[in-house]
Protein backbone atom coordinates (compact mmCIF):
# COMPACT_ATOMS: atom_id res chain seq x y z
CA UNK A 1 0.00 0.00 0.00
CA UNK A 2 0.95 3.69 -0.80
CA UNK A 3 -0.12 6.78 1.00
CA UNK A 4 -1.63 9.60 -1.01
CA UNK A 5 1.39 11.78 0.73
CA UNK A 6 3.38 9.60 -1.42
CA UNK A 7 2.19 10.71 -4.29
CA UNK A 8 1.21 14.32 -4.58
CA UNK A 9 4.26 14.50 -6.93
CA UNK A 10 2.77 12.90 -9.50
CA UNK A 11 -0.65 13.54 -9.12
CA UNK A 12 0.63 17.44 -9.20
CA UNK A 13 3.21 16.79 -12.31
CA UNK A 14 0.52 14.62 -13.79
CA UNK A 15 -2.66 16.84 -13.87
CA UNK A 16 -0.13 20.01 -14.47
CA UNK A 17 0.72 17.86 -17.99
CA UNK A 18 -2.38 17.03 -18.57
CA UNK A 19 -3.50 20.73 -18.20
CA UNK A 20 -0.86 21.53 -21.06
CA UNK A 21 -1.85 19.19 -23.27
CA UNK A 22 -5.76 19.76 -23.12
CA UNK A 23 -4.81 23.15 -23.75
CA UNK A 24 -2.86 22.38 -26.78
CA UNK A 25 -5.94 19.83 -28.01
CA UNK A 26 -8.09 22.77 -27.53
CA UNK A 27 -6.73 26.11 -28.60
CA UNK A 28 -3.96 24.97 -31.12
CA UNK A 29 -5.19 21.82 -33.26
CA UNK A 30 -8.59 21.97 -35.00
CA UNK A 31 -9.56 18.80 -33.98
CA UNK A 32 -12.60 20.40 -31.71
CA UNK A 33 -12.92 23.75 -34.04
CA UNK A 34 -16.30 22.13 -35.22
CA UNK A 35 -17.92 20.62 -32.76
CA UNK A 36 -20.53 23.38 -32.01
CA UNK A 37 -21.52 24.61 -35.27
CA UNK A 38 -23.76 28.32 -35.84
CA UNK A 39 -27.50 28.02 -35.28
CA UNK A 40 -29.25 28.85 -38.81
CA UNK A 41 -30.22 32.50 -38.46
CA UNK A 42 -28.59 33.44 -35.28
CA UNK A 43 -29.13 37.12 -35.04
CA UNK A 44 -32.72 36.43 -35.87
CA UNK A 45 -32.56 33.75 -32.80
CA UNK A 46 -30.85 36.33 -30.66
CA UNK A 47 -33.35 38.85 -30.89
CA UNK A 48 -36.56 36.33 -30.65
CA UNK A 49 -34.76 35.31 -27.10
CA UNK A 50 -33.55 38.28 -25.78
CA UNK A 51 -36.62 39.90 -24.57
CA UNK A 52 -37.48 36.82 -21.98
CA UNK A 53 -34.88 37.36 -20.11
CA UNK A 54 -34.28 34.11 -19.66
CA UNK A 55 -32.01 33.24 -16.44
CA UNK A 56 -28.91 30.87 -16.89
CA UNK A 57 -29.52 27.71 -16.21
CA UNK A 58 -30.54 24.57 -18.31
CA UNK A 59 -34.18 24.08 -20.03
CA UNK A 60 -36.12 21.00 -21.80
CA UNK A 61 -38.37 22.72 -24.94
CA UNK A 62 -41.33 21.92 -24.22
CA UNK A 63 -41.15 20.51 -20.83
CA UNK A 64 -44.21 18.84 -19.23
CA UNK A 65 -45.70 20.13 -15.75
CA UNK A 66 -46.11 16.69 -14.29
CA UNK A 67 -45.97 12.99 -15.95
CA UNK A 68 -49.77 13.19 -16.36
CA UNK A 69 -49.17 16.03 -18.93
CA UNK A 70 -46.29 14.12 -20.42
CA UNK A 71 -48.88 11.84 -22.07
CA UNK A 72 -52.09 14.32 -23.29
CA UNK A 73 -52.64 14.66 -27.02
CA UNK A 74 -51.29 18.90 -26.31
CA UNK A 75 -47.92 17.66 -25.33
CA UNK A 76 -47.55 15.27 -28.21
CA UNK A 77 -48.42 18.18 -30.50
CA UNK A 78 -45.70 19.99 -29.41
CA UNK A 79 -43.67 17.31 -29.58
CA UNK A 80 -44.40 16.68 -32.78
CA UNK A 81 -44.54 20.39 -34.46
CA UNK A 82 -40.94 21.14 -32.49
CA UNK A 83 -38.76 22.79 -31.86
CA UNK A 84 -37.37 20.31 -29.46
CA UNK A 85 -34.51 21.64 -27.80
CA UNK A 86 -31.97 21.43 -24.89
CA UNK A 87 -30.73 24.96 -24.05
CA UNK A 88 -28.05 25.93 -22.00
CA UNK A 89 -27.96 29.50 -21.03
CA UNK A 90 -25.04 31.00 -19.87
CA UNK A 91 -24.18 34.61 -18.42
CA UNK A 92 -24.30 37.04 -20.84
CA UNK A 93 -20.67 38.42 -21.45
CA UNK A 94 -16.87 37.21 -22.17
CA UNK A 95 -16.06 33.61 -20.55
CA UNK A 96 -14.65 33.93 -17.78
CA UNK A 97 -11.47 32.09 -19.18
CA UNK A 98 -9.18 32.23 -16.34
CA UNK A 99 -11.42 31.14 -14.06
CA UNK A 100 -12.45 28.24 -16.20
CA UNK A 101 -8.79 27.04 -16.29
CA UNK A 102 -8.49 27.02 -12.85
CA UNK A 103 -11.32 24.78 -12.15
CA UNK A 104 -10.00 22.55 -14.94
CA UNK A 105 -6.92 22.07 -13.17
CA UNK A 106 -8.71 21.49 -9.99
CA UNK A 107 -10.64 19.00 -11.83
CA UNK A 108 -7.50 17.43 -13.00
CA UNK A 109 -5.91 16.98 -9.41
CA UNK A 110 -9.41 15.54 -8.33
CA UNK A 111 -9.03 12.61 -10.90
CA UNK A 112 -5.53 12.56 -9.86
CA UNK A 113 -6.15 12.21 -6.22
CA UNK A 114 -8.99 9.25 -6.63
CA UNK A 115 -6.49 7.58 -9.10
CA UNK A 116 -3.79 7.78 -6.43
CA UNK A 117 -6.18 6.64 -3.48
CA UNK A 118 -7.26 3.45 -5.77
CA UNK A 119 -3.82 2.55 -6.74
CA UNK A 120 -2.42 2.92 -3.50
CA UNK A 121 -4.55 0.75 -1.95
CA UNK A 122 -4.12 -1.81 -4.99
CA UNK A 123 -0.26 -1.82 -4.96
CA UNK A 124 2.65 -1.12 -3.09
CA UNK A 125 6.21 0.77 -3.40
CA UNK A 126 7.66 -1.23 -6.48
CA UNK A 127 4.95 -2.36 -8.19
CA UNK A 128 6.18 -2.32 -12.06
CA UNK A 129 6.05 0.51 -14.66
CA UNK A 130 3.17 -1.11 -16.51
CA UNK A 131 0.95 -2.20 -13.72
CA UNK A 132 0.69 1.34 -12.68
CA UNK A 133 0.32 2.80 -15.85
CA UNK A 134 -3.06 0.27 -16.65
CA UNK A 135 -4.26 0.88 -12.91
CA UNK A 136 -3.89 4.86 -13.09
CA UNK A 137 -4.72 5.46 -16.83
CA UNK A 138 -8.17 3.04 -16.58
CA UNK A 139 -9.47 4.93 -13.49
CA UNK A 140 -8.21 8.15 -14.35
CA UNK A 141 -10.06 7.47 -18.51
CA UNK A 142 -13.50 6.30 -15.96
CA UNK A 143 -12.95 10.34 -14.44
CA UNK A 144 -12.39 11.26 -17.72
CA UNK A 145 -14.54 9.66 -20.12
CA UNK A 146 -17.19 7.44 -19.49
CA UNK A 147 -19.53 9.61 -17.59
CA UNK A 148 -19.48 12.07 -21.23
CA UNK A 149 -21.49 8.71 -22.63
CA UNK A 150 -24.65 10.04 -20.67
CA UNK A 151 -24.92 12.81 -22.56
CA UNK A 152 -25.69 11.47 -25.73
CA UNK A 153 -27.46 8.84 -24.90
CA UNK A 154 -29.65 10.52 -22.84
CA UNK A 155 -29.31 14.08 -24.46
CA UNK A 156 -28.34 13.62 -27.89
CA UNK A 157 -25.26 15.35 -27.67
CA UNK A 158 -23.78 14.57 -30.93
CA UNK A 159 -21.82 11.47 -30.83
CA UNK A 160 -18.79 12.46 -33.34
CA UNK A 161 -18.53 15.11 -30.21
CA UNK A 162 -18.64 12.50 -27.76
CA UNK A 163 -16.36 10.41 -29.27
CA UNK A 164 -13.24 12.95 -29.63
CA UNK A 165 -13.71 14.21 -26.05
CA UNK A 166 -13.26 10.48 -25.59
CA UNK A 167 -10.50 10.20 -27.19
CA UNK A 168 -8.92 13.44 -25.55
CA UNK A 169 -9.98 11.31 -22.04
CA UNK A 170 -7.65 8.36 -23.38
CA UNK A 171 -5.12 10.34 -24.04
CA UNK A 172 -5.48 12.19 -20.73
CA UNK A 173 -5.28 8.98 -18.91
CA UNK A 174 -2.34 7.92 -20.86
CA UNK A 175 -0.38 10.89 -19.92
CA UNK A 176 -1.41 10.59 -15.90
CA UNK A 177 -0.79 6.75 -16.09
CA UNK A 178 2.72 7.68 -17.81
CA UNK A 179 3.38 10.02 -14.64
CA UNK A 180 2.67 7.80 -12.01
CA UNK A 181 4.15 4.69 -13.65
CA UNK A 182 7.19 6.98 -13.88
CA UNK A 183 6.94 8.46 -10.19
CA UNK A 184 5.89 5.10 -8.47
CA UNK A 185 7.83 4.99 -5.49
CA UNK A 186 10.38 2.40 -5.51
Amino acid sequence: MVSLTALWIPILLSAVLVFVVSSIIHMASPWHKNDYPRIPNEDAVRAALRPLGIPPGSYMVPRPANPKEMGSPEFAEKMKTGPVLMLQVMPNGMTPLAKNLINWLIYLVVIGVFSAYLTGRAFGPGTNYLTVFRFVGTTAFMGFALALWQMTIWYRRSWVITMKSTIDGLIYACLMGGVFGWLWPR
